[in-house]
């Protein structure tokens, strides 16, 4: 069966390595994106993927995107949910509200608009899957980015619940935790602190993985191999659950 497949900030980053590994499944990937040239990037990439410029937050936005979705996919068997924002770094009572808000917007509202509309459509498929990403933050306390981990900690909730409303239509509804993700972002954040305070690279990257029992940083590709087998046929009675991808963090620190 070719799944027809919808990921939310599926330009870049995770979400383009989740698309590539659907795409070399067989599936049909439409991404939603709001940075119009990395979507017209990854359209172009395979004929097997179609995609919008989308802002999750903006409803009309949502509703035009699904009628993207109906057009270019038919259907609908697997959502992946994995827009969203962190916000400032800054303490919660320096926070502006417009920043929370502005977090909530994406992180929360927008995970809502987008799969209150996808769930018609996975009702109607054998073998609907609905992937929330979470994240690190969701499951310990994150100093300074209270947005982010509130958010964060919501979407267990959100994702939970699904599972319970959508089991009877056989639709499983899980989230996924990833810690830091290896690759351009986390080389120039490790960059920056050692700029910022003259030590080693090296030392900055192992006080970085000093809270994982793994030490090296996550691969989006195999962030990307869950998502596939939490969706293929073998995930068929997994739901409701959180699964960490992080190297056994102990903490945000």
């Amino acid at each position: 069966m070719t799944q027809h497949v919808l990921i939310t900030a599926g330009a870049g980053g995770i979400g383009r390595a989740i698309a590539q590994a659907f795409v070399a499944d067989g599936a049909r990937v439409h991404v939603a994106d709001i940075a119009d040239d990395a979507v017209a990037e990854v359209v172009a990439s395979s004929d097997s993927v179609t995609g919008s410029v989308t802002d999750v937050s903006d409803e009309g936005a949502v509703d035009r995107l699904f009628e993207d979705v109906r057009r270019d996919l038919g259907g609908l068997d697997v959502l992946v949910n994995n827009a969203g924002i962190g916000g400032p770094t800054t303490p919660a009572h320096e926070l502006p509200f417009e920043d929370w808000r502005a977090v909530v917007d994406v992180n929360l509202h927008g995970t809502f608009l987008v799969t209150q509309r996808a769930i018609p459509l996975l009702k109607e498929s054998d073998a609907g899957s609905i992937i929330t990403m979470s994240s690190l933050a969701g499951r310990f306390g994150y100093p300074n980015r209270i947005a982010y981990a509130a958010t964060k900690w919501a979407l267990v909730g959100f994702a939970k619940t699904l599972a319970m409303e959508l089991g009877e239509f056989g639709i499983t509804s899980n989230t996924i935790h990833p810690g830091a993700v290896a690759g351009d972002r986390i080389d120039r954040v490790l960059a920056g602190r050692a700029e910022a305070t003259g030590r080693p690279l090296d030392d900055v990257r192992t006080e970085a993985l000093g809270n994982q029992s793994i030490k090296q940083f996550i691969d989006a590709a195999d962030i990307a191999a869950l998502v596939l087998f939490l969706t293929g046929p073998h995930g068929r009675t997994i739901s409701g659950q959180m699964l960490p991808m992080d190297g056994d963090s102990k903490s945000t620190q």
